[in-house]
């Protein structure tokens, strides 16, 4: 037992590592897939007025299971008001949240219809995957063994192309993407959220139902003041201002964008 918890420890030291140089060499990062990181969540029109929701989440995470079904219930709720893009973090003590998330890649590059749908029976069924239940599993039995429980969602007929894709380095790199997309955003631990490009509070702990409707229910009073917004809010949540948001060119609140208290880019809607 102490030589697995200094296993753990050593693990999350490493990880936390490797969070902190990704951050640091984001910016010089000179190739960036071609395509943006994420899957999106029931695509609709966007517009400016649009809440936009990004989740972290490990498919083998339990606080990741309990944070999607709320989260999916403010959606339900909020309908086209709100935009959610996920992006996986596998964490690296859990042993297979690698091949969990690259299975999640292979199956949306096949149907992505079918990637939410894969995405709620690893959270249904995650315990098949849990480090102690697949200890003793060569790690070619773990992928055959994933490769089938992920054609449940797409289709039976669809599981030789799924297997075939863990031979794809395609799908490997897409992984990596994901991951390293998380940590250069500085987000260490799942489920972590965004909001409208803000980090929200307690990352790594579920947010409940009424949780969200705390955070969205405010925006939504805003829109309809046409930026009138609850900055107050934001400015009470500390570590919030690391981030970038973007604005249509105006200055919030009339105050000269010099004068904000945070990074600001303006982009040109005309």
């Amino acid at each position: 037992m102490g030589r697995s918890l200094s296993a753990v420890c050593l693990l999350t030291v490493v990880f936390f590592i490797i969070v902190c140089f990704s951050a640091i060499r984001a910016s010089s990062q000179s190739l960036p897939p071609a395509r943006p990181d994420g899957f999106v969540y029931l695509t609709h029109p966007v517009d400016s007025d649009t809440i936009i929701i990004d989740a972290f989440f490990d498919p083998v995470c339990p606080d990741s299971r309990d944070a999607w079904w709320p989260l999916k219930k403010a959606l339900d709720h909020y309908g086209s008001l709100l935009w959610l893009v996920v992006h996986l973090l596998p964490l690296p003590y859990h042993d297979n949240a690698f091949v969990t998330s690259r299975a999640l890649h292979i199956v949306n590059s096949l149907n992505s219809s079918a990637t939410f749908d894969l995405l709620e029976l690893f959270f249904e069924q995650q315990e098949k995957f849990y480090n102690e239940r697949t200890i003793n599993l060569s790690k070619a039995s773990v992928v055959k063994s994933i490769a089938k429980f992920a054609s449940q969602a797409v289709g039976e007929s669809f599981y030789s192309a799924i297997e075939a894709g863990f031979s794809d380095l395609k799908s490997d790199l897409k992984t990596r993407v994901s991951f390293k997309y998380s940590t250069s955003n500085g987000v260490s631990s799942t489920p972590s959220f965004f909001l409208n490009g803000f980090l929200l509070p307690r990352a790594g702990s579920p947010i409940d139902f009424q949780g969200w409707k705390s955070y969205i229910d405010p925006l939504i009073g805003s829109i309809a003041n046409q930026w009138d917004e609850p900055l107050h809010y934001f400015l009470s949540v500390g570590g919030m201002f690391d981030h970038v948001i973007m604005c249509d060119s105006v200055n919030i609140f009339d105050i000269p964008i010099q004068m904000l208290p945070f990074p600001f880019i303006t982009s040109d809607t005309n």
